[in-house]
């Protein structure tokens, strides 16, 4: 894929377009539910059951039905109907709380529910934050269903198309490297700094000489570890990484040693949830031609860790 052209300008001044947006569609739920901005779901117009709707879904993930997968029911009874779906990223309590209040009895999430990767409940089954949560799916009758490794097998990629569709730069999407934008030239800094307005996030951290250029951006939403991170990165021309998170003694390590051996390579750390909410909230605009007359909505879960 050629360079674009484009003048760094106009890339930044479409991309500041981009946030106005944003700023509107990050607004907590809570807030816009104490101002009654939102209207309780209406009942389907057709009576999908859950199951049916997954697997419409899934119908529609390249391979179909996958054997070995996290995307699992973690609760409830997928043969009910549905009566309206919410996409997050996390089901918190606060997203199951609003979900309840919107009348939704099916959560689909990206993430975990019950804070480990295979949402293994024994070792929970007498903690007083598990119960809480699970009371509160059975009182409402819910359904929660991770949507995880097929998100991710989907073409292109779930979550990396609503990422692409946050920050503006689908048009910089190098077809021949998965995962890679050329953009127009910018400093590592400018960049990190462009992307914390773009996200509203609250807090950014970058890796690697500050003046260095960028042109070549590797982009992994989410937590995929530093044996993907690194040789990734370490591709002869990808100077910088856009990721969600990582242990501080894996990538980020490496690039600070990459940095300081005059190495042209960065690392930009926007946050896992604030990287990945983007492709849940695509998610909605995806499923809804599917399930027509079921009510679908986004709720974001946001980013739990605050500065100081």
């Amino acid at each position: 894929m050629k360079k674009s052209t484009l003048p760094r300008r106009n890339f930044l001044k479409k991309s500041g377009n981009a946030v106005a947006a944003i700023s509107l569609t990050s607004t907590p739920l809570a807030a816009c539910a104490t101002t009654n901005k939102l209207a309780p779901l209406p009942l389907a117009n057709k009576d999908w059951t859950i199951q049916q709707v997954m697997d419409l879904m899934i119908d529609k993930i390249p391979g179909g039905k996958k054997e070995q997968t996290v995307d699992t029911i973690k609760i409830g009874d997928a043969s009910q109907k549905v009566t309206g779906i919410v996409s997050t990223f996390m089901a918190t309590v606060e997203v199951i709380e609003q979900a309840a209040w919107l009348g939704a009895n099916f959560i689909i999430t990206h993430e975990p529910t019950f804070y480990n990767h295979l949402d293994e409940t024994d070792w929970l089954a007498t903690d007083p934050v598990y119960q809480h949560k699970k009371a509160l799916l059975e009182k409402h009758g819910m359904v929660v269903w991770r949507f995880h490794d097929y998100w991710h097998t989907y073409r292109p990629d779930g979550i990396l198309h609503g990422f692409l569709n946050e920050v503006g730069w689908q048009e910089y999407l190098d077809n021949s490297r998965e995962n890679v934008c050329v953009i127009p030239s910018i400093k590592l800094k400018d960049l990190a700094a462009f992307l914390k307005k773009q996200f509203n996030l609250t807090r950014t951290f970058y890796i690697g000489d500050p003046e260095m250029i960028c042109e070549n951006v590797g982009i992994l939403p989410g937590a995929w570890g530093g044996r993907t991170h690194i040789p990734f990165l370490g591709k002869e021309n990808i100077e910088v990484l856009i990721i969600g998170e990582s242990a501080e003694w894996e990538t980020v390590e490496y690039v600070r040693d990459a940095a300081h051996a005059g190495m042209k390579k960065g690392l930009i750390i926007m946050g896992h949830a604030r990287s990945e909410e983007p492709g849940m909230r695509w998610l909605v605009e995806w499923l809804k031609p599917m399930v027509e007359g079921v009510k679908i909505t986004y709720i974001g879960a946001g980013d739990p860790l605050k500065p100081v």
